[in-house]
């Protein structure tokens, strides 16, 4: 042998080396193979610290809801009016979602009884719920406007979202948990799709419905629009303007159109509106004048206060175009409609517009009808409410002459 040969290397540590690379091929894909298997085929889930009361099958789902969309946005455009009808709507909704829910986790037909059940009892609370919710989220007087904006319908779709959104999770999670085991408020899922109830609930279910009733509410919303210029109403009322309130406030917007960073071209506009909002009550809602000739009590009762009127004038004080023209994507209708919206949310809920017309009814009626019941009797005290509300009044009244009764009801 030369100097400069060195020796080969022994043939049986090369096999060895090929023998521990194929062993460890096939661990890991034993490994691999009996997760998926557990995880996906359930097998070999005895072997776990999981009981299998607590463990749930994920299944895959269509949501079904079996209401008419354009019913939908029908009662949903007209609650008041459409009372008994809004509270079916809620129904089906929400035991819709839960028996989504119920699908998706792969609970048998017993726990889908069991859910039905529990949410009937607690259906009577939760549509009242809703339908405050909904009235206060979306300002029913205005649907006229809303209509000649071209929103009205889309307006309903997206308070009834608000809502149901803000209670979905916690019906879904108050009703899975008190059907399904768990374990220290814990159970185990396997399957495809896995998620927890709540979020099944909102983006499988609700979502998908929702942008269903907005894209149908948008082909009525323009459909009412155009028949609105053919429409002529008349109609009797009896209404108690008893606030007024004048606003102004103005939108300006600024849009410029740049290239390679540097500003080419721009167009300004301003927008102004001045409002005239009249609160008050509508007489042929509801009006009751009751007498307890025991008690010396004369009570007139008035519906809840509401927005009798909403006059809105827009004006462009500005509408300078550049040359390209960036105002052509301006919506004029979003704008006006987004000023009005402006107005009554201000009025509503940081004037207190509501307040100040009970108080000025209150007033009103004292004004009204005291020379009256004195006239009657000077036991008689004069007591206004509110049909929804707690808030009343009794005017000063001269003790003298008023039984025990009277009096002790003053004090």
């Amino acid at each position: 042998m030369s100097k400069g040969s060195s020796s080969p290397k022994p043939a049986s540590n090369v096999g060895i080396a090929k023998m521990l690379i194929v062993v460890l091929g096939v661990s890991i894909l034993c490994v691999v193979g009996f997760r998926y298997l557990r995880n996906v085929a359930g097998f070999g889930a005895d072997f776990t610290n999981v009981p299998k009361e607590y463990t749930l099958n994920y299944m895959p789902a269509d949501f079904k809801m079996e209401i008419d969309e354009e019913d939908a946005i029908a009662i949903l455009s007209n609650p008041e009016r459409y009372r008994r009808e809004f509270d079916q709507l809620v129904y089906q909704v929400n035991t819709s979602l839960l028996e989504h829910v119920a699908r998706r986790m792969g609970l048998p037909d017993s726990a889908m009884t069991a859910i039905r059940a529990e949410y009937d009892n607690q259906h009577p609370y939760l549509r009242t719920l809703y339908y405050n919710d909904f009235i206060a989220a979306r300002d029913t007087n205005s649907q006229l406007y809303e209509t000649w904006y071209n929103n009205g319908g889309g307006s309903a779709v997206a308070a009834l979202n608000e809502v149901a959104s803000k209670y979905t999770c916690f019906l879904v999670t108050q009703i899975i948990s008190s059907v399904i085991k768990t374990k220290e408020g814990t159970f185990f899922a396997r399957g495809r799709g896995v998620d927890n109830p709540c979020s099944i609930a909102s983006n499988e279910a609700l979502q998908p419905f929702m942008k269903k009733l907005e894209d149908r509410a948008k082909i009525d919303d323009f459909s009412r629009s155009k028949g609105l210029l053919e429409e002529k109403v008349e109609k009797v009322i009896a209404e108690l303007g008893t606030y007024e309130l004048r606003d102004k406030k103005g939108i300006s917007k600024q849009m410029q159109t740049k290239i390679w960073g540097m500003n080419v071209s721009s167009s300004d506009l301003e927008i102004t509106a001045i409002s005239i909002l009249k609160v008050g009550f509508r007489l042929q809602d509801y009006f009751d004048i009751s007498l307890n000739s025991k008690a010396g009590i004369v009570t007139i009762t008035l519906p809840e206060p509401t927005v009798l009127s909403h006059e809105v004038y827009p004006k462009i004080d500005k509408l300078d175009i550049g040359w390209l023209r960036e105002v052509k994507s301006i919506n004029f209708n979003e704008s006006f409609n987004t000023l009005r919206e402006e107005f009554r949310r201000e009025a509503i809920y940081e004037d207190n517009v509501m307040d100040k017309a009970r108080k000025q009814a209150i007033e009103l009626m004292n004004t009204m009808f005291s020379p009256l019941i004195s006239s009657m009797s000077s036991k008689y005290q004069l007591r206004v409410k509110f049909k929804q509300g707690e808030k009343e009044a009794m005017p000063e009244w001269d003790d003298s002459g008023k039984d025990e009764q009277a009096a002790e009801l003053k004090n």
